[in-house]
Formats: structure tokens, sequence, C-alpha cells
């Protein structure tokens, strides 16, 4: 990922809050010299290796995984809030044209296929417990017939992926004046009401220490 110097966050915490908050990624690999690509939940296991584990799985009838061949290096990307930066929202003293401010993290590790039926079982209730976390009513697969998970587990392969770096990019205007920073947030807040608008605002506000 083309990541300006301005914009590198290395900060592990903060990438591992974005992968959590965004967990709905992008798993890209390369099968005969052509992209491939899987959106899939992933749920990270921080205090596995040093830059964390990712857990994941695809349909046994995606041919995708066939190709993890313990060696291969695979592409996650995690989109996090994302907006339009009206140059309208900046100091007149300091022009600039449009833009679009954003985080994003690139994980890089060699997948490996989870075997054992145990592994692979307790993988798929750490999905569905993260996931289900906070419903009043919490489903699981212990509340399900034997039978029926075993058919459904048949049916996926698990993976993890021990990353072996992260890239994150966090475009918040810092490579604007101060002036054109405050002044995108404001905009972001007061003209700009979507959900990723305020997200991106918020990002903006607390690298800029503005509550």
């Amino acid at each position: 990922m083309y990541i300006p110097k301005p914009f590198a966050e290395t900060d592990r915490a903060r990438l591992f809050e974005l992968i959590e908050a965004h967990a709905f990624g992008l798993l890209m690999s390369v099968e005969d010299g052509l992209p491939v690509g899987s959106h899939i939940p992933f749920v990270l296991d921080r205090a596995s290796g040093e830059n964390g584990t990712l857990q994941g799985h695809l349909a046994r009838a995606n041919p995708q995984w066939h190709g993890f061949d313990g060696r291969t290096e695979v592409l996650c990307v995690f989109q996090g809030p994302h907006a339009y930066v009206s140059p309208g929202w900046y100091d007149p003293a300091n022009p600039a044209v449009p833009t679009w401010n954003y985080a994003a993290i690139h994980a890089y590790g060699v997948p490996r296929i989870i075997d054992d039926p145990a592994h692979l079982r307790a993988q798929q209730e750490a999905l569905v417990a993260r996931f289900e976390a906070g419903r009043a009513d919490p489903w699981s697969l212990a509340s399900q017939r034997e039978d029926y998970i075993e058919g459904m587990l048949k049916g996926i392969v698990a993976f993890e992926i021990p990353l072996a770096r992260l890239e994150g990019k966090f475009k918040l205007s810092q490579n604007q004046p101060e002036a054109n920073r405050r002044g995108a947030i404001r905009g972001l807040r007061k003209e700009a009401g979507d959900p990723d608008s305020r997200a991106v605002a918020a990002l903006m506000a607390t690298r800029e220490g503005i509550d």
C-alpha cells in the first residue's frame, strides 16, 4: 500500500482496534497468476505472535483455500471509516483541492489450515461469541443439535494467519495546516451527517486533542 509518511500509522494498539471494529475484511491471494478475493469475517487474536493472528474460514466449495501452500503470503484488507472532505471547509488562506480521508490496514501472513476437529470447533465458537456478544439472547453452537453442527463444520475450511507485518494508513489531513484540519473536523461533524463522516471526524479530533 502506498503510504506517504504523514499518513503512516504504526501504533499496534490502534491498528488492532481498527481491525476489530471493522472485522469483515477482504482476503486476497493469487491463483495461477490471477488475483482472487473473498469477503469474510475475521477474529483477531492479539496475544498470538508479535503482530497478532487472524482466524477465519472459507466455504469448502470455495477454491481459494487450495492455494494455501504453507509458503505463500496472503493479504487481508480492513477498511475503516472514510469520507469526502470538501475544500470549502478549509481556511480561505490555505486553499486546497477536494480529497478523501480514510483509515485502512493491510495485513500480511502465510495461512495455515486447521485440521484438528477440536481446534476447528473452538475457532468457530470464538467467532460466534465475538459477533453474538451484546445480544440479549445470544446464539451458540451448543444450542444446536450436534449432528447439525458437525455437518456444518464439514462444509468449511478454517485457517489462521500469523501476521508477519501490518501496514496502517490513516489519511486524516495530517498534511494540511491546523486551521484546515480543524475546519474539516467541523465540516464532517456538522455538514455531513452520515456515520462514516462522523467516525472520520472522531479519528481526526482524537489526533488534534479536540473534544
